[in-house]
């Protein structure tokens, strides 16, 4: 299939990153789209070769690229470690992380017809890592919330703007204004602001408590939500449980500059090696990717592979009760693009 190639940074990650980036790979070379790779490290790849955890020349590719591909990266949680994902979308200012969960199951399942999209801001909140010891003996520390009008007016409008290009009908703030009332309460204020521009769309505010009570007892009341990013952090993982789990759960962050696709799993140490691994929430992730990149057609036929394989339950990964491997899971969605419907 002729067409446009597209030059994509790919960091596969640690742990179980390359074996789910290599069966990612397969899938999309049987796509047919054309993609140039520039493979780069991040995180403890990076560090083992001598280099910062998130190299200079990462970045650069990335810029250059300006779409990214990325495996999954352990971060440690000794003193001092800064998070390299986190790190990552400050460094390319990629404001708006948009996970989808969707019901791709077959029966039986906890819900049916979940079809939720959350929308996180990514730069600022709690993890901007502005934080301290505030006694000597390291007896209590303290954690600064930086919330700015600007980074909250721009995630919620990139959540109206979704909302109205993917045919949602509704967009829910979530928020926890009633007790922060100056770094919440200026999040929600922008909200407000922002969503009366787009009369055309209901929105609805949630307190953040109520919000993960009410998700799990009905999920499908709601549809887009923008949440600030400790709260779209937890949220987007309650989200994911309701349709299976992480190995579910594709996810893109965007920048004005740069976009960057990636599974939010972790790397799994335990069974790095042992073609063990789902590389669903990767596939899913890369088909975010194709959107972005203008090949919708293609999008549409990987993910209707994967999701007709996932729904017929005959061949399943392990981890979803079936008995595949790896790369024998890629081959199955693989041989299906040709003739896959579209998703």
């Amino acid at each position: 299939m002729a067409g446009e190639t597209h030059r994509v940074t790919l960091i596969e990650g640690d742990g179980i990153g390359p074996e789910v980036a290599a069966a990612t790979l397969e899938v999309l070379d049987a796509s047919g789209v054309n993609i140039e790779w520039d493979r780069q490290l991040m995180g403890i790849p990076a560090e083992e070769a001598g280099r910062d955890v998130l190299p200079e020349e990462t970045l650069a590719s990335i810029r250059a690229n300006r779409v990214a591909l990325k495996g999954p990266l352990t971060t440690h949680l000794r003193t001092g470690f800064r998070s390299v994902n986190v790190a990552l979308r400050q460094e390319l200012l990629l404001y708006a992380n948009v996970r989808p969960a969707k019901t791709l199951l077959p029966p039986p399942r906890r819900y049916d017809d979940v079809d939720l999209v959350l929308i996180r801001e990514n730069t600022q909140g709690l993890y901007t890592g502005i934080e301290h010891y505030i006694d000597s003996k390291k007896n209590a520390a303290e954690s600064i919330v930086i919330i700015t009008r600007e980074a909250a007016e721009r995630v919620v409008r990139y959540a109206f703007e979704y909302a109205r290009a993917n045919g949602r009908g509704k967009v829910t703030i979530v928020h926890k204004a009633n007790i922060l009332k100056y770094s919440q309460g200026l999040f929600l204020d922008a909200g407000r602001a922002v969503a009366a521009e787009y009369p055309e769309i209901p929105f609805d505010e949630k307190i953040v408590d109520n919000m993960a009570m009410q998700l799990v007892l009905d999920p499908m009341q709601f549809d887009v939500m923008v949440t600030t990013n400790m709260f779209g952090d937890i949220l987007s993982d309650l989200c994911s449980g309701l349709v299976g789990g992480l190995g579910l759960a594709p996810s893109a962050n965007i920048g004005e500059e740069a976009a960057v696709f990636e599974a939010v799993h972790g790397s799994a140490p335990d069974i790095a090696g042992q073609d063990l691994a789902n590389p669903s929430a990767l596939v899913l992730s890369a088909c975010l990717m194709l959107e972005h990149l203008g090949e919708q057609e293609a999008a549409r036929r990987v993910r209707g592979a994967l999701v007709s394989t996932l729904r017929e339950g005959r061949h399943l990964t392990r981890d979803l009760g079936g008995t595949l491997g790896t790369r024998e899971f890629a081959r199955v969605l693989a041989e299906r693009l040709p003739q896959a419907a579209p998703a």
